[in-house]
């Protein structure tokens, strides 16, 4: 089962400061909400579907690979890492399979999806941000998300976001909240606004928990991952390779054991989505423009702070939270009766409203 988290804002905040101390634009966002509706960056619709049982196509030359289990009314599951996707359907997942048909799915840039780009052919930083931008970044991630809504032929998706994955669901809800019918939050990764608060500092968090024995490499390691023009130097396969090595200190960190079934899945999907949000940006006007049903669970034994899922329940106009007892980052698996209780019980009350 992939097990992964979503990077901390101050940290990304210091990996983005990095470039944007030589580069001025990077101050702001590569996306901002609208910029879809607008025509900033394309959307088009998918073309015809090739028959596949596994893999939809998006566009020419990208495919996302998907599985699924169920039947009934869809729930889409938008994985977090980010870059890291499930191998299998969560615990918790399994037991909505029971009433809904639960849909899961790799981003384009990792796991079992297309990744479009295998090297950067130039040193010119501006153009290789902006090529991840519009080839792997939130434009195309978010985009995504509305072409397999066309392709699944609903007119409103019930979205599930995990950690990272909670951030992008929140942008497309924000572009296309006529499309949205409920929204599941789990874990959210808490970037609605950069910079963030102490409470969505993930690195520093895990920190002290890490084994003094092991806090040298991982110092070293952070101060690689911190060198934001090096990122650029790294292939694919070595961006994978690299990004995945964090898993090893957030199993340290946490205790547990648990991680991503492929320390490989990722590649180059963290660059772009950091390119994306820019050193600094706000996109808390949208979310609060959503009126879409919002249940925010939270795992009570999360590294992650509740008051920092809480905060990111308060920018939704008719969100409920809820924390689940004895559980990590990883609710679905931890107390997979309890989560599914929770959004049964959050689903069922749709109908009613």
């Amino acid at each position: 089962m992939a097990r992964m988290f979503w990077i901390g804002g101050l940290s990304l905040l210091v990996i983005l400061g990095a470039v944007a101390a030589g580069y001025s634009w990077m101050k702001g966002p590569m996306y901002r909400p609208g910029d879809l509706r607008s025509g900033k960056f394309k959307a088009a619709a998918p073309p015809v579907q090739n028959g596949a049982t596994n893999r939809w196509t998006m566009e020419p030359g990208i495919e996302l690979y998907h599985f699924e289990e169920g039947s009934g009314m869809p729930l889409l599951i938008v994985h977090g890492g980010p870059g890291f996707p499930p191998e299998k359907p969560w615990q918790g997942g399994s037991l909505l399979a029971r009433h809904y048909r639960t849909i899961y799915y790799h981003q384009r840039g990792c796991g079992n999806s297309s990744r479009p780009i295998s090297r950067f052919s130039t040193p010119n930083m501006y153009a290789n941000m902006k090529l991840l931008n519009e080839q792997l970044g939130l434009p195309e991630q978010i985009a995504d998300i509305e072409r397999i809504r066309q392709i699944l032929g609903q007119q409103k998706l019930v979205l599930v976001g995990h950690s990272f994955g909670a951030l992008l669901v929140a942008l497309y809800a924000a572009e296309y909240p006529e499309h949205v019918r409920a929204a599941i939050f789990i874990a959210p990764a808490d970037l609605i606004r950069m910079p963030s608060g102490k409470d969505s500092d993930l690195f520093e968090q895990m920190r002290p928990r890490i084994p003094a024995s092991e806090r040298q490499e991982y110092d070293a390691y952070l101060r690689e991952y911190f060198d934001f023009p090096r990122a650029f130097q790294r292939n694919e396969e070595q961006s994978a390779e690299f990004y995945g090595r964090m898993s090893k200190f957030y199993r340290l960190a946490t205790g547990i054991n648990q991680t991503a079934g492929n320390p490989n899945s990722t590649g180059y999907e963290p660059l772009a989505l950091y390119c994306s949000m820019g050193q600094h940006h706000d996109y808390s006007a949208a979310l609060r423009r959503i009126k879409a049903p919002v249940l925010v669970l939270h795992g009570a034994n999360d590294l992650q702070p509740e008051a920092a899922s809480r905060h990111f329940a308060s920018y939704f106009a008719n969100a409920r939270f809820l924390s689940i007892p004895q559980a990590t980052h990883f609710v679905y698996d931890d107390q997979p009766q309890q989560f599914a209780s929770a959004v049964e019980n959050f689903l069922s009350n749709l109908s009613q409203e």
